[in-house]
């Protein structure tokens, strides 16, 4: 990769004053690795990549067994709160977001689901032109390297490595058992034909090692002579002449350093830093950036409105029987797993637990599936107990929630954490859908496959059953699911903040690209959309024709 040259450096003031690239890419995200990585694959463009954060060298960052460690590690992690949310009795919710190469794709559970066909239908309803199912999918399978699954739905040929999780254990056993007990379907891919029903979980996970967009794109592009990746580089704003972006200043190592940009600035830095950066930048609602003092450079009031996140409750059993994985919580055991992974690249450390998962209807009427329900084979919810007590996890959450959050400045310091206001449960549906998919839960828990494991209710407790009990333990003890995005929608009208070749309006040489630009959030877990956003956002950029379009016949579910 290139280095930074002594004879290009001038300093005038406190600003140093790099070379010039044909593309700066801010943040090494899941997004942002893939931009970088197709930017200069053919070795024809000079691009800069700038990732606030460190390398991905940690010993834990590999490990599939230490997700939980590292969303609590400030080292490598935003560690935002959301401000205190009405819906939850005024609680914060702690964000951790990655911030290291690889993004929150360096820290994350490491689930791959694409999300419903419907989704991306949707954003071409929307305004997202060039973005339906049958326009994306082509980039999804681009980007895939699937180790067992072949089908017109599935890539195997990509960059990332994603495989399907064992089927094993007897809670999950029980798990999948439950849903056939209790009339639910099956499938056999949720990223394939159908994905309502009872199935098993792919995850960016091969050989025992977590499969990050870093690893994914960056190491393979080392060699590159074109591609320079600058961490600890805290870009601070957008350099613009006139309404034109020509560059980045950031700082990194004490100094305030200045790069430009022949052709385009790309922000991939996820939904809470990428609209931050465009209202720091003067990219913003006018009214509150002039409060704050920042010079407006376009008036876009949907900068930082549009927040959506995946919202999501526990219900809890003890177990009758030592078959879950508790004993995990044990620090000695912990640490014989930890080094078994590492050493051997097996065992309960070289994998994620979370085998069984449905996509489910709360109600008959609807066209796809409105909660996502996944069994976790023990109470995960402690790091370390010497004396745990086995049970059983059956998280829920709704797919697509009527609620909208926004991410704001509280002041012109680039530094001072944006306020995230999540806004959970305003849409009353919401709620009534989350209290359905807990209901749902329990009817899976009480199916005769678990009579053998399942002890009492934990949570919400087996005296809680009235609609209004209910509905105050969600907002008692639901939490996120991680999954923000939204923050800088893509559409075709004028008050989007990109157009559907995710370019920001208002401005020229500028996109953002990543999970902030979704028009509504997709049906699972959010990374493999935000992945493939990147990899058809390098198309966009280079003026290359898209994917073939490709269509196939879906289920209904």
């Amino acid at each position: 990769m290139l280095q930074f040259g002594s004879d290009s450096r001038q300093r005038t003031g406190e600003t140093i004053h790099l070379e010039t690239f044909d593309y700066v890419v801010v943040g090494a995200g899941s997004a942002g690795c893939a931009v970088a990585h197709r930017l200069s694959e053919d070795g024809k463009h000079r691009v800069l990549l700038l990732e606030a954060g460190r390398r991905d060298t940690h010993p834990f960052v590999p490990i599939p067994f230490m997700t939980r460690l590292l969303f609590t590690m400030k080292s490598l992690n935003w560690g935002y709160e959301t401000a205190p949310e009405e819906g939850l009795g005024g609680r914060q919710v702690h964000w951790p977001r990655g911030k290291l190469l690889g993004g929150s794709s360096s820290i994350n559970g490491m689930t791959f689901v694409r999300g419903h066909p419907s989704d991306f239908d949707r954003w071409r309803q929307m305004g997202a032109e060039g973005w339906s199912y049958g326009e994306v999918l082509p980039y999804f399978k681009k980007m895939e390297a699937h180790a067992t699954k072949r089908s017109p739905f599935r890539g195997s040929q990509g960059p990332l490595q994603v495989t399907q999780a064992r089927r094993d254990g007897a809670l999950n056993e029980a798990f999948l058992a439950a849903g056939e007990h209790a009339g639910f379907p099956k499938t056999e891919d949720f990223n394939g034909a159908s994905q309502e029903g009872f199935g098993i979980h792919d995850f960016t996970i091969a050989h025992a090692r977590r499969q990050s967009a870093a690893t994914a794109y960056l190491k393979p592009a080392r060699g590159r002579t074109n591609l320079l990746v600058e961490t600890n580089a805290d870009v601070r704003r957008i350099v613009f002449d006139g309404h034109r972006a020509t560059g980045v200043e950031f700082v990194q190592g004490g100094y305030t350093r200045a790069v430009s940009a022949r052709r385009e600035v790309i922000v991939c830095a996820g939904a809470v830093n990428s609209p931050a950066l465009l209202m720091h930048s003067g990219i913003g609602p006018a009214g509150p950036l002039i409060k704050l003092g920042i010079s407006v450079i376009k008036d876009a009031p949907e900068v930082g409105a549009n927040l959506q996140d995946h919202l999501g409750a526990y219900t809890s059993f003890h177990c009758l029987q030592p078959v879950s994985l508790n004993y995990l919580m044990r620090p000695d055991n912990a640490v014989k797993a930890f080094l078994k992974a590492v050493l051997l690249r097996r065992g309960p450390g070289a994998e994620i637990p979370i085998q069984g998962c449905a996509f489910l209807k709360t109600r008959p009427d609807l066209e796809a599936p409105d909660v996502q329900i996944t069994l976790v084979p023990g109470l995960l919810n402690r790091i370390v107990a010497w004396k745990p007590s086995h049970g059983f996890l059956i998280h829920v959450y709704q797919l697509r929630p009527g609620s909208r959050g926004e991410i704001s400045l509280v002041s012109p310091n680039p530094t001072d954490k944006p306020r995230i206001s999540a806004n959970y449960l305003a849409d009353p549906e919401d709620l009534v859908t989350l209290r359905r998919g807990v209901r749902l839960a329990r009817k899976i828990a009480a199916q005769s496959s678990f009579d053998p494991y399942r002890g009492q209710e934990i949570a919400p407790g087996q005296e809680i059953e009235r609609d209004d009990d209910l509905d105050a333990w969600i907002r008692a003890n639901a939490t996120t699911a991680y999954h923000p995005v939204g923050t800088c929608r893509m559409g075709d009208d004028e008050h989007s903040v990109v157009d559907p070749q995710l370019g920001v309006r208002g401005v020229e040489g500028l996109r953002v690209a990543d999970a902030s630009v979704m028009p509504a959030i997709t049906s699972g877990n959010t990374n493999a959309p935000t992945i493939m956003i990147g990899e058809k956002a390098a198309d966009l950029i280079l003026g290359r024709a898209p994917l073939p379009r490709q269509i196939l016949e879906v289920g209904g579910g």
